[in-house]
């Protein structure tokens, strides 16, 4: 037996968050970012119309990027304090997600995060509150997913939170908020969309439910995403909802290493003055999970598939493989996407020698690679890597060397 979840309410369109005003409660709760979301007007207006639908309203602002369990921790202590029946949570992928944490430590204060990292095993919400995201970024999806995404910084590492329990109640999918992102950021929420997409399509986990969203999304992200990332409003509208639609697909059907090689690879070098950021990590790792996962003979004729939506040609699937890695190369070198964390700098951008130094990527890459392996995310990929097989999958993200194995 299998499950699909979303939200029971998602509201899409220009004005969507509107839908706020008529929700019913006595207090709210409004877990928010940085400053974009207060700069655009939107945190206001959500504000606005909580108070509009008879509520107190309390705000826990200034969430960091890439989450910490303390920010979580201490999210979870407000809101024990003010008692809140909604947590609404605005922005990005990092707001959301923090709430979500935040929302299993409130309902239940004895949980410990290492709690939290069960997969599928957090106890049954709702007891105290109801959960409503919405998001300001087009590619985490988290708005309508059963994950969330917590840095450990003292261990250097992202914890993925697994569990249909903490798929939101009603998400709020406004694509104003989306039309306030930069450039890079455009970019980067992209294509971990399309890494979304892609990797939901060729899960172990797949199914007849999940592979329509999948496939629409990568069509969509295709047409859409670059014009997007040059200024076409229009098309950065439509990206809000593909990846959307990535996000339902993903969340039920599950992800592959992509994911689980970003997860692990994103703060451990942070001494090092910079995070890889999660879509960046995605767009340069998911060529060469393709061709290291096209191995396996069913996962190679998925990838095919994808390749006829997407019309890029080829005789057999082989050729498809090869086009489709090609032609994600250069999406990427259309966004100034670096291909290879050699070549990754501290502000994202390619450049000759990236932050990370060669000698400190090889030492820690034993580490790295078996807590890639341990990731939640690993056991729906289509083809199982061992450690060494990990090592050297990761040593070409490094240097962008072929995958030959």
């Amino acid at each position: 037996m299998a499950r699909f979840t979303l939200p029971r309410d998602i509201y899409h369109g220009k004005g969507s968050l509107e839908v706020l005003k008529t929700f019913k409660g006595k207090k709210a709760i409004i877990c928010v970012g940085g400053g974009s979301m207060k700069r655009g007007g939107f945190l206001d207006r959500a504000q606005k119309y909580l108070e509009e639908a008879g509520m107190e309203v309390k705000l826990f602002e200034g969430i960091e990027s890439d989450p910490s369990v303390e920010t979580v921790m201490k999210g979870a202590e407000v809101m024990q304090e003010f008692g809140p029946d909604w947590i609404v949570a605005i922005g990005g992928g990092s707001p959301i997600d923090a709430a979500k944490a935040m929302w299993i430590k409130y309902e239940y204060p004895e949980c410990t995060f290492e709690d939290m990292c069960k997969v599928f095993g957090i106890p049954e919400l709702r007891h105290k509150a109801k959960f409503c995201a919405v998001s300001s970024t087009s590619g985490t999806a988290t708005e309508v997913t059963a994950f969330s995404i917590i840095t450990d910084y003292a261990k250097g590492t992202k914890y993925p939170i697994a569990d249909f329990e903490i798929t939101p109640d009603v998400a709020i999918v406004d694509p104003e908020l989306a039309e306030t992102m930069p450039k890079k950021l455009v970019a980067h929420t992209g294509m971990d969309a399309m890494t979304h997409a892609i990797e939901a399509y060729v899960s172990t986990a797949n199914c007849e439910f999940t592979d329509p969203l999948a496939i629409h999304a990568i069509e969509m992200i295709q047409k859409d995403l670059v014009d997007s990332y040059n200024g076409d409003m229009e098309a950065r509208d439509r990206m809000h909802y593909a990846q959307c639609l990535a996000g339902m697909a993903f969340s039920n059907a599950l992800l592959g290493i992509v994911h689980s090689m970003a997860h692990k690879t994103g703060a451990v070098f942070a001494d090092y003055g910079a995070h890889i950021i999660h879509g960046a990590a995605n767009a340069m790792y998911l060529p060469k999970v393709i061709a290291f996962n096209a191995k396996d003979e069913t996962a190679k004729k998925r990838y095919g598939v994808i390749a006829d939506y997407m019309h890029l040609g080829g005789k057999n699937d082989d050729e498809k493989v090869a086009l489709l890695i090609a032609y994600l190369r250069k999406m990427n070198d259309d966004m100034n996407i670096p291909h290879c964390i050699g070549h990754y700098g501290k502000d994202s951008m390619p450049t000759e020698q990236g932050f990370v130094p060669e000698e400190v990527f090889l030492e820690r890459l034993p580490g790295i690679a078996a807590r890639a392996i341990e990731d939640a995310c690993t056991g729906s990929n289509p083809r199982q890597p061992s450690q060494e097989e990990m090592e050297k999958l990761l040593k070409c993200c490094y240097y962008d060397t072929e995958v030959d194995f």
